[in-house]
């Protein structure tokens, strides 16, 4: 395999889901092991770059136990998939009880098989690791029981919650600072010394089966965040932060392998100086969410190097479907910007079709849904158009919108460019529900002299624009709401 590239295209597939409906439409029974070669091909075809397999490690049955008993866990189960019944909950895929692959996925083999196949295709694979948490029967339960926060009689009886008791020993369930325990997992000590070095030689055999890692909740193990959410229990402060000390460990033998944090709290600077490659862009999710397009300007201008590390992303299996999250219109204009930006973008199984349902990560089906086909079209063209050398290995510049008196309409713009040598792109986006007109100033120089042609990658349309006009006066548009341009230019006579 070759290194990875810059600003690698993700995509996560719901492993045990996905599975299982192929296994419904080819009638046999189909894992990672035998997974059609067409269906390896149609990613390789998307210009998919790197497989999120989410969830292949084997599940925990304490923990479908606990969840198939939790009247929330239940009434999720239920509006995602009214004819739930508690065979559909497999477990969920953060309650792990050992970082093997699952049996009924394929196994070990089967993933390695099917790592293989996506190799093939150039197509680099990602699994997940948890570093918060465990099932209630994982081995080191009773093999280490130091590795876990533990808890006394009195714990338990003042908060069942958020302590539980196997055998004669009481543990802490696992939780963030915020919000009450998850009382299908118990809380790793990220601060014992044991338990780092036994997570060093973990990630690094998992490191043999994949290309890198997504970590769940990556901040919780932060040292200030693990000591503020256990106190004393935690015991004392380690000399070195928990990342600084397994990626560099992992790195050493295998250098080319990534570290991917799920981020929050406005931690991710501090997540990518302790190693990560790539850090969750959630702030940038929750202003194209809910921020005009000001505020958003106002978070793509910090540091290129700082956002060449973010991931971005409008879906994924913790967020409502895009659909559903952004109003129509919308839902496409935040995916343009997601799309091309710098760093790697994130795409979800199910998001190119228009799927509406969340799926709780604990089911192996879910409800059939109709296909939009005009807003897969839309992300087959989006796909093409990013795959394009200058959006890997070219310059990303902001550029500044402005208006004229009378219409600040031009406050609704985004807009950005890329170079690379010859070739030049331009991103304007209206992020309004309202009409909006304005000028967009490009900083390419070459555009002096030379009529151009900008062909718009996304709509099939074109304009003819005098490259000294605009220099002097920047670029004209006029957008619909939630409308975008994506141009390319091409100069229509020699230099």
């Amino acid at each position: 395999m070759e290194p990875w590239k810059k600003n690698p295209i993700v995509f996560e597939i719901n492993t045990w889901v996905w599975l299982w409906e192929l296994s419904r439409k080819m009638n046999i029974h189909i894992t990672l092991a035998n997974v059609p070669e067409e269906t390896w091909d149609a990613f390789a075809h998307l210009n998919i770059e790197a497989i999120w397999l989410m969830g292949v490690w084997q599940r925990s049955p304490r923990g479908i136990a606990i969840s198939n008993s939790h009247p929330g866990n239940l009434a999720d189960f239920h509006r995602a998939l009214p004819d739930f019944t508690p065979a559909d909950n497999v477990g969920s895929p953060y309650c792990i009880r050992g970082y093997q692959v699952d049996e009924q996925l394929g196994g070990n083999e089967g993933l390695a098989l099917a790592r293989a196949r996506l190799a093939q295709r150039g197509i680099k694979l990602i699994l997940d690791f948890v570093p918060n948490h465990l099932s209630h029967d994982h081995p080191w339960v009773f093999e280490s029981p130091d590795y876990f926060i533990h808890g006394n009689e009195e714990d338990l009886r003042k908060d069942p919650i958020t302590f539980a008791k196997i055998g004669n020993t009481i543990f802490a369930c696992g939780k963030d600072p915020f919000y009450p325990a998850w009382q299908d997992v118990l809380q790793i000590n990220a601060f014992h010394p044991d338990l780092r070095e036994a997570v060093v030689e973990t990630v690094t055999r998992l490191a043999k089966q994949c290309d890198g890692v997504r970590c769940d909740m990556a901040m919780l193990v932060m040292n200030d965040i693990f000591k503020q959410t256990w106190g004393v229990r935690a015991g004392s402060l380690p000399e070195y932060e928990y990342w600084e000390e397994l990626i560099p460990a992992v790195k050493r033998s295998n250098p080319d392998f990534i570290f991917i944090a799920e981020a929050y709290w406005d931690k991710e600077w501090a997540l990518q100086q302790q190693g990560f490659d790539y850090c969750y862009d959630k702030r940038l999710y929750d202003r194209l969410e809910h921020d005009n397009a000001q505020n958003i300007r106002l978070h793509l201008m910090a540091d290129t190097d700082y956002q060449s590390k973010m991931i971005r992303f409008v879906e994924n299996h913790d967020e409502p479907r895009h659909v559903i999250a952004f109003p129509q219109g919308k839902n496409r204009a935040a995916v343009v910007i997601s799309s091309t930006l710098p760093g790697a973008k994130l795409y979800h199984e199910g998001q190119f079709e228009g799927r509406k349902v969340k799926l709780p990560v604990f089911l192996q089906r879910r409800p059939e849904e109709p296909v939009d086909s005009d807003l897969y079209n839309f992300f087959r063209r989006l796909l093409l158009s990013i795959h394009h050398p200058a959006f890997k290995n070219g310059n990303w510049q902001l550029c500044d919108c402005f208006g004229w008196q009378d219409n600040d309409s031009f406050k609704n713009l985004l807009a950005w460019c890329w170079s690379d040598a010859d070739d030049l792109f331009l991103i304007a986006v209206n992020y309004s529900g309202e009409a909006t007109q304005g000028r967009i100033r490009i900083p390419f120089r070459e555009l002096q002299g030379r009529t151009w042609r900008l062909n718009d990658q996304l709509n099939e349309i074109t304009f003819e624009r005098s490259g000294d006009d605009l220099q002097l006066n920047g670029l004209y548009v006029s957008l619909k709401p939630w409308q975008c341009h994506f141009l390319r230019f091409f100069p229509m006579q020699p230099a």
